[in-house]
């Protein structure tokens, strides 16, 4: 039984292979979740600054996508959250794995709870920083559609905004609101990565699960429902910062805190959750996703290069 319960032995990966597994791994959810991200994107600047709501609810704002940008409107910045996870998930689940495998006593038994949150907070603050100009071009791609003709940006691809904004505003603008990304991105993965690693391991002490697709499941989806509540008023401020536009060297927001104190005064403070449906209809499936197929490609990779 314990054989089946662990099929990749701590450290059995080479370090280099957990950056690129983790990349591909984030990489291949994205491609089924994109359309939640710019749901969710759209919801939550939907009524910014105390203005009349766009979109009533997620359908609603499907619908409307849908109907005003057509079909393929919902993929809108899907290279931009490609390279996002190119950049972000290959640093933060590579270095969460390189950690996990190095903190592991010599007996193979994983690291304790308090342990594992400090990781998940260094994981996701070093992939923060490699991934915020992706998320910058992500944020404004998938905003673009809901924009009149005359004010969107229309950037062609994620390669044409880093350009563009590098040319237009300053490479320094890549990093705007780099703060609350990674004050988000320790919040987040300080709750998924410590969360699904605690409740896979207490799964896999039960008597009723294996390590297997069904165990990953479970543990992700409740990894994803305790990120989904803890990490939206971080989210929020991240997305209004970053989509934010400079008028007669004016911003909008001073930073994120003045986006939470003018989101809580001007549309109250269940707005820090808006868009919690797609943010969670997207977080829970991209880390179950993503999960499963790290899982699995750490399986294959594992059974094909090291143990034979």
């Amino acid at each position: 039984m314990a054989g089946e319960k662990a099929r990749v032995p701590p450290g059995a990966i080479p370090n280099s292979m957990s950056f690129a597994l983790g990349g591909l791994a984030g990489m291949t959810a994205t491609v089924f979740v994109q359309p939640l991200d710019l749901l969710k994107n759209r919801m939550q600047l939907s009524g910014e600054g105390g203005a009349a709501r766009e979109y009533k609810t997620s359908f609603h704002a499907f619908a409307s996508i849908v109907k005003k940008e057509g079909i393929f409107g919902i993929y809108n910045g899907l290279s931009a959250g490609l390279l996002r996870q190119a950049t972000y998930s290959t640093v933060r689940l590579g270095v969460f794995q390189s950690l996990t495998d190095k903190l592991s006593s010599s007996d193979r038994k994983p690291p304790g709870a308090i342990v594992k949150i400090l990781m998940g907070m260094t994981a996701g603050a070093c992939g923060a920083m490699v991934g915020n100009p992706a998320d910058i071009s992500l944020i404004r791609m998938t905003a673009d559609g809901r924009l009149p003709a005359e004010q969107r940006r229309g950037y062609t691809n994620v390669f044409n905004a880093l350009a563009r904004i590098t040319r237009e505003e300053g490479i320094l603008t890549l990093w705007r609101g780099c703060g609350p990304t990674v004050v988000r991105a320790m919040v987040v993965n300080a709750a998924q990565l410590a969360t699904y690693s605690q409740l896979k391991q207490f799964l896999l002490s039960t008597s009723y699960f294996t390590d297997n697709v069904m165990c990953h499941f479970v543990a992700s989806m409740i990894s994803g429902l305790v990120t989904t509540i803890v990490s939206m008023p971080v989210d929020i401020a991240k997305t209004r910062v970053q989509n934010m536009k400079i008028v007669n060297g004016v911003p909008e927001y001073r930073g994120a805190v003045d986006v939470l104190k003018k989101v809580i005064e001007r549309e109250g403070v269940l707005s820090l959750w808006k868009g919690f449906t797609p943010y969670y209809a997207r977080l829970g499936p991209h880390t179950v996703l993503t999960f499963v197929f790290l899982e699995q490609f750490r399986i294959l990779y594992y059974r094909t290069f090291v143990s034979h």
